[in-house]
């Protein structure tokens, strides 16, 4: 299970799912996603909505993307 309890208050958060690195970054108030530890284009305004992005992607087998 996914350990999200950290991301309150926490700057940076990493985890592994699925066999996956994920990571949360708080940069400025935005939140940026690594995903097998590569920065995704994507920014979201809370923790965890970015963690609920990374773990679909993972969920159907989206490769990381380098941006």
């Amino acid at each position: 299970m996914l350990n999200t309890h950290t991301t309150e208050n926490a700057e940076f958060w990493s985890e592994t799912y699925g066999g996956r690195p994920i990571a949360v970054f708080n940069h400025h108030g935005r939140w940026l996603v690594y995903l097998d530890h590569v920065l995704q284009k994507a920014i979201f305004a809370t923790s965890e909505d970015a963690i609920a992005w990374l773990t679909q992607r993972i969920d159907q087998g989206v490769p990381a993307r380098l941006h």
